[in-house]
């Protein structure tokens, strides 16, 4: 196998050809300044080229930011008043997140931020009311041109420098090629629990040899129709039961906590996750995000929605598509990121309308009431409301009353009525119409042990009764009388 040398011929060497000679002056001595001198100017460099990656990183993640804000308030729910939120919302609710340096008082993204807009709005509060909006949207699209146009030119600086540094060969550079050792390639991850993969359709083809014969009827080559498969006991079942979905790896649930439009960690996370790349992860995230938008975690399903895209563009852009996405999104490319922030807050939004739709459902098809019902059609229920409290000069009068004490008669009306005054008014206005549909209607909007309890003090303390309904059909007996009368 050929050896390829060309590596050295930029190989940068100290040495003492370009020293002129000083009696007072060591050789040795020069070639060591000369070799600090080199080690400097490529330290220097180095400390420039991460400081421009920096910069890089960090712009990728303000970029992303300001589209959104601006596509929000170039919208129907936007204008000033959705700027005012977000700079208030920056102001007293600021995010901790800054890019990682270790520079002394680095300041967070969401700072930076704010002092952008706050720049734009002082451009635009000393016009007419009816004509901020425009300004702040003419100041913040200036912005993010700007933004795009400085970091085009960070990464026209830093191709350079690698380029620079690149000439220059020492030895960190130096690696001797023959003690790498095979290492076998890790195989692929699996996919996500329940994910839908298309298996491959795989066609054949079957040579048929034709013989003629005398009587095609009685004697042919063609074997009969196969007889339909037998349909399983367990099928019917199966198609009954509920489709299983994909469900949410470790590794994907600590990627869809990542911050929004912060693709730099994106990108890292799945450099050191490749579990993150599978079949059936973005509809995993799609899943989590419907559920937590139910449950009212509204950040968090935005934050499902983002990483699932993310996602779906990787796959889209061919085998290098990781790689060919982020490097768009890091770098600002304002074309990829304005269409992408443009489909994350399109699909959040329709994932909101359906969680909304489905919750509604959920609540008018699922939700246990109580609801009063006679035992049979002949049967009825009426209310006796109490007008009030017991007088204070109670008189028993009527049959049946002889053996009744007053004071237990006062004591059983008192608990009808303070059983009645502790309803709420729109049972006791239901109560006073007196009709089964006004009562039910009260009892259905109410939570089943409310309504369990408000049925048993009805039945307690007599307000509510049951009737049997029809007519008594007495013939049989008076014609059991006039008998009798007519033997005496």
């Amino acid at each position: 196998m050929p050896l390829n040398y060309s590596k050295w011929d930029q190989l940068e060497l100290s040495d003492d050809s370009d020293i002129e000679g000083h009696p007072n002056v060591d050789k040795r001595s020069l070639i060591r300044w000369k070799q600090r001198d080199i080690h400097e100017k490529r330290e220097t460099r180095k400390l420039k080229i991460t400081a421009l990656r920096a910069e890089i990183a960090c712009n990728g993640v303000l970029s992303p930011r300001l589209h959104s804000a601006r596509a929000t308030l170039g919208s129907a729910d936007g204008g000033l008043k959705f700027f005012q939120q977000l700079v208030e919302k920056l102001q007293t609710q600021p995010s901790p997140e800054a890019p990682p340096t270790n520079a002394k008082d680095q300041p967070t993204y969401d700072a930076m931020m704010l002092s952008l807009l706050l720049q734009v709005w002082d451009g635009a509060k000393s016009l007419p009311a009816d004509e901020q909006e425009a300004a702040v949207i003419s100041g913040l699209d200036k912005h993010i041109k700007q933004l795009a146009d400085h970091t085009k030119n960070l990464e026209k600086d830093l191709v350079e420098e690698e380029n620079e540094q690149r000439k220059h060969i020492t030895s960190e550079d130096i690696h001797e090629g023959f003690e790498s050792k095979y290492t076998p390639a890790k195989p692929p991850p699996p996919p996500v629990k329940n994910a839908k993969i298309d298996a491959p359709t795989k066609t054949t083809t079957a040579k048929t040899t034709e013989f003629e014969v005398l009587n095609p009827a009685a004697s042919s080559s063609k074997a009969p129709p196969p007889s339909a498969p037998k349909s399983s006991p367990h099928t019917e079942e199966e198609d009954e039961t509920e489709e299983e979905l994909p469900e949410l790896t470790p590794s994907l649930e600590r990627f869809s906590r990542l911050s929004l439009w912060d693709y730099e960690k994106s990108f890292t996370f799945i450099q050191a996750n490749r579990d993150v790349v599978v079949p059936g992860a973005s509809d995993a995230l799609l899943v989590a995000a419907f559920r937590a938008e139910s449950k009212s975690r509204f950040e968090y399903a935005k934050q499902c929605v983002h990483q699932s895209l993310l996602l779906q563009y990787c796959e889209k852009l061919g085998k290098d598509g990781v790689r060919l996405f982020f490097q768009k999104m890091i770098t600002g490319d304002q074309r990829a990121v304005s269409v992408f922030v443009k489909d994350v807050e399109g699909t959040y939004s329709h994932l909101k309308t359906r969680a909304k739709a489905a919750a509604t459902e959920t609540s008018d098809t699922q939700k246990e009431q109580i609801q009063l019902v006679p035992e049979n059609p002949s049967a009825s229920i009426s209310f006796n409301v109490p007008d009030g409290p017991p007088p204070e000069d109670l008189r028993l009068e009527g049959p049946g009353t002889e053996d009744l004490e007053v004071e237990q008669v006062r004591e059983a009306l008192q608990m009808r009525w303070d059983v009645f005054e502790s309803f709420p008014d729109d049972l006791k206005a239901a109560l006073k119409v007196g009709t089964l549909e006004e009562v039910n209607k009260v009892l259905g909007s109410m939570d089943v042990t409310v309504a369990e309890d408000v049925v048993e003090k009805l039945d307690m303390a007599g307000i509510m009764s049951f009737v049997s309904g029809g007519v008594r059909d007495e013939t049989g007996d008076a014609d059991e009388e006039e008998n009798e009368e007519n033997a005496e």
